[in-house]
């Protein structure tokens, strides 16, 4: 698994590289990274609520610091899919469940569920 500290030592050696286009690259090698490194995945709804869950684990266990970059990777996350939301539509629903895990993480896998059983009537 691909930690902080590998990450950091793979970003030097591949500067200049932007987080993103790494993250990318290193997703496309099957490897296994760190939730604080893999961030948000909208590839999918699957992909979408396994990593929001993932970073949900992290920012309950972790320190302040752990928190804002849990909320930060989510923020991102949320502006990149607003961006695209006029090319693809169907980002809409990826918003919604970011805006309420970062309203309230704690409550977001109750509201998900909930929310998955009302998409599937």
């Amino acid at each position: 698994m691909i930690t902080a500290s590998e990450w950091n030592d793979v970003a030097r050696e591949l500067a200049p590289v932007s987080e993103s286009y790494l993250r990318d690259l290193l997703r496309s090698c099957d490897v296994a990274l760190h939730p604080l490194i893999e961030g948000v995945r909208q590839d999918s709804f699957e992909n979408l609520e396994r990593t929001l869950g993932q970073l949900l684990a992290q920012y309950e266990s972790g320190d302040p610091a752990t928190k804002r970059t849990c909320r930060d990777l989510v923020i991102r996350a949320k502006d990149h899919a607003r961006f695209v939301l006029p090319k693809k539509p169907e980002k809409e629903e990826m918003v919604l469940w970011m805006i309420t895990w970062l309203e309230n993480p704690a409550a977001f896998p109750v509201w998900l569920g909930l929310r998955k059983r009302r998409l599937m009537e």
